[in-house]
């Protein structure tokens, strides 16, 4: 079975109109596919085992488009590693299909351990973990040797060492070669900030230090930026105690940098809603709120419509609830 690849050649948000201030709001939206149509089309074809159309499909998007968007999507369709572990055995040298199947024994690894903080992962889960992650080494390993320009491939192994623990430097020498082909891939600087945070071995220094990096070596109207608001989100959540957490963001320094971060990215002239810019928005606007800039946080939930992404929501408790406290709050709705 086939399908038509989607007429566009990349990914790109649906229009999203602000509510007018007489109208009632809807509710949040967590559907990727709400923000990128394309993300219905490439579940489609993934769950019919269409390798072909989804190839033609990834080959024909842009330079300077992140395919690791396209991979992950392909990877959380269930039961697709049976069909791309036939393909790899058919082909062994096909990247494509050696970078998806890894980016799928991820997936299904990270869903054995869960997202819990490694003193309630169990002996066995982290067993079946390292496991999975072992076989996606393997085959990523392969990928990036036979393209070392693999975008996805690279950003896939950056998950592979934060779950092997193979350590700052491993991590770092990743991204690097990532780099070298990609140098400002979002995807790819997202997942070596995490290993970057205390939680995975780094420090907020290093953390802080690598969002500033970004932020100013990306072109203006770049997602980038978001990296900056990405850091703030995973210290503020790391202090112990509310009013700690209230005091950290309130400082002044804090907000100078949120605000700099954003107009040098999503509120710039030049933006463009790739792919991750509604995390981004949804970054800005908890943390605006949180610090009680409720005309910043209404620029960034005007921008958003009702879109939404279960991170950063997700860390304030219920993401439904939270979306919709801080929303109405904002918009002058409470």
């Amino acid at each position: 079975m086939s399908f038509a690849s989607p007429g566009s050649s990349t990914f790109s948000a649906s229009p999203v109109s602000s509510p007018s201030s007489g109208s009632s709001l809807p509710p949040p939206d967590f559907e990727l596919a709400s923000a990128y149509p394309e993300v219905a089309w490439v579940r489609q074809a993934a769950a019919a085992w269409d390798w072909t159309a989804l190839r033609q499909y990834v080959d024909s998007l842009p330079p300077g488009t992140d395919r690791a968007f396209v991979v992950r999507v392909i990877s959380e369709v269930p039961g697709v590693e049976q069909s791309l572990r036939e393909l790899v055995a058919a082909a062994p040298y096909d990247v494509f299909a050696l970078t998806v199947l890894g980016a799928r024994e991820i997936q299904v690894g990270w869903g054995i351990r869960t997202a819990a903080r490694a003193e309630r992962v169990s002996r066995e889960q982290f067993a079946a973990f390292h496991e999975r992650l072992r076989e996606a080494e393997k085959l990523l390993i392969r990928a990036t040797a036979l393209d070392p320009s693999q975008d996805a491939a690279w950003a896939e192994r950056l998950n592979t060492a934060r779950g092997l623990q193979l350590g700052q430097n491993e991590a770092r020498r990743r991204y690097d070669r990532l780099a070298a082909h990609h140098p400002h891939h979002f995807t790819g600087q997202a997942r070596l900030l995490q290993q970057l945070c205390p939680k995975w071995g780094g420090s907020w220094e290093k953390a802080h230090g690598f969002a500033r990096e970004c932020l100013l070596g990306a072109p203006a109207g770049a997602l980038n930026g978001g990296l900056v608001a990405e850091t703030h989100v995973e210290h503020w959540l790391d202090l112990p105690a509310r009013q700690g957490r209230t005091d950290y963001l309130r400082q002044p320094h804090v907000h100078a940098e949120l605000v700099e971060a954003a107009e040098r990215s999503v509120s710039h002239s030049e933006f463009r809603r790739p792919y991750g810019w509604v995390t981004v928005q949804g970054s800005f606007a908890v943390l605006f709120s949180l610090i009680g800039d409720r005309a910043r946080a209404a620029e960034h939930f005007r921008a958003l419509g009702n879109l939404a992404s279960e991170y950063p929501w997700a860390y304030l408790g219920n993401p439904a609830d939270a979306y919709v406290k801080h929303r109405d709050a904002a918009l002058g709705r409470g």
